[in-house]
C-alpha cells in the first residue's frame, strides 16, 4: 500500500493558514470567508484592507501581541484572526488582551475625541475544543458578547470573539447544504483530498484548490511548507504521544484503585461476618441485644436477624 502523498496544503500550518488567507493575490478568499462567517451580523463586506500584523503594546512592561491575520473594512472595523492548533491554559485570556490593541489603537490625540469606537472582531480558529464545552458534541461554533446578565440582551455590541472548534465539525463533502459549511470543511480537510469535489467546484474554492497545490510551488515555497509542516506534525506527535501515556497513566490508575477498592470491599465484608459471628454466639450466652450492640456495633434490626439462625 503506498503512501498517501498530500496534493494540497494543511491550513492548520502557519504557511498553508498565512498563504490561502494572508497574501494579498488571494485576499478575495479572506472576503468571502469573513462574510460567510459574519453575514447576520455585517451584512456583505466590500473591501478589505491587511494592517501590520504585530502590535507594540503602550509601555514596555507589557508584552507585544502578534497576529496571524490583522485586517480591517471599508467601515474601519478591525479583524484579528487566529489559528490556534493545540490547548493554550489563559487562550481566552490571550484572545482578550489581544482585541484590546485595535480598541486602543482608534483614539484619537486630544479633547475632541468622544470615544466612539468601531466594531472588533477577534475569529479564533480551533484545532481544539475547550473542556467546558466537550459535552457539546453538535455545537462547534460560539459567538460571544457583553451580555447583561439577568436579561441576556447584548449590553455592547461592538466586541466581539468567535470560536470555532473544528474537531466537532464532522460533515462528509455530500453533507455541506450551505457556503459556510463549506469552507469549514476545507479548512478541515483540504490537506486529505486528492482532487476536488464536484459540490466544491465553485469560482472562489477553484481558486483556493489552484492556490493550495503543492505542486507549483517554488523551492523557496515548498521549503517553506514543509519546514511549518514539520512544526505542525511534531506538535501533533508530541500531542498524541501525551495523551496516549494519560490514557495508559490512567488506565493503570484505575486498575490500582480497583484492586485496592476489591481488597477493602473484602476486609469490611469479612468484618461483618465476623462481628455477625460475635452476634451469634452472644445471643447464645443470653447477652441483651443492647450489650451485643454496643460490643459489634450492629443495629438492633441485624442482630435480631441471627435469631432465627440459631
Amino acid at each position: 500500500m503506498t503512501e498517501f502523498k498530500e496534493k494540497y496544503i494543511n491550513p492548520f500550518t502557519d504557511y498553508g493558514f498565512k498563504r490561502l488567507f494572508g497574501e494579498e493575490p488571494n485576499k478575495n478568499l479572506l472576503l468571502d470567508f469573513l462574510n460567510e462567517l459574519l453575514k447576520e451580523e455585517q451584512g456583505v463586506i466590500t473591501e478589505l484592507q491587511y494592517l501590520k500584523n504585530e502590535n507594540l503594546a503602550t509601555t514596555e512592561l507589557n508584552r507585544k501581541a502578534v497576529f496571524d491575520l490583522y485586517c480591517t473594512n471599508e467601515k474601519g472595523e478591525k479583524f484579528i484572526v487566529e489559528l490556534q492548533k493545540t490547548k493554550q491554559k489563559f487562550f481566552k485570556d490571550r484572545a482578550l488582551y489581544y482585541s484590546t490593541f485595535p480598541i486602543r489603537e482608534q483614539a484619537i490625540t486630544g479633547s475632541g475625541w468622544n470615544f466612539e469606537l468601531k466594531k472588533v472582531y477577534t475569529i479564533a480558529i480551533l484545532d481544539f475544543v475547550f473542556d467546558e464545552n466537550i459535552e457539546q458534541k453538535d455545537k462547534f461554533r460560539y459567538d460571544v458578547k457583553l451580555t447583561e446578565q439577568e436579561t441576556k440582551r447584548v449590553f455592547y455590541d461592538k466586541l466581539t470573539f468567535i470560536y470555532l472548534e473544528m474537531p466537532k465539525f464532522n460533515k462528509k463533502v455530500e453533507e455541506l447544504e450551505t457556503r459556510f459549511e463549506k469552507w469549514l470543511f476545507l479548512l478541515k480537510n483540504l490537506h486529505k483530498l486528492d482532487r476536488v469535489p464536484e459540490k466544491l467546484k465553485e469560482s472562489i474554492f477553484l481558486q483556493l484548490f489552484e492556490t493550495a497545490e503543492i505542486s507549483k510551488f517554488s523551492r523557496k515555497e515548498y521549503q517553506d511548507y514543509e519546514n511549518s509542516l514539520k512544526y505542525y506534525r511534531d506538535l501533533k506527535n508530541s500531542i498524541d504521544t501525551a495523551k496516549e501515556e494519560a490514557k495508559i497513566e490512567g488506565r493503570l490508575e484505575g486498575r490500582l484503585e480497583g484492586r485496592l477498592e476489591g481488597r477493602l470491599e473484602g476486609r469490611l465484608e469479612g468484618q461483618f461476618e465476623e462481628k455477625l459471628e460475635v452476634a451469634k454466639n452472644a445471643l447464645k450466652a443470653g447477652l441483651p441485644i443492647e450489650v451485643i450492640m454496643k460490643l459489634t456495633g450492629l443495629t438492633e434490626n441485624e442482630i435480631n436477624k441471627q435469631k432465627g439462625e440459631i
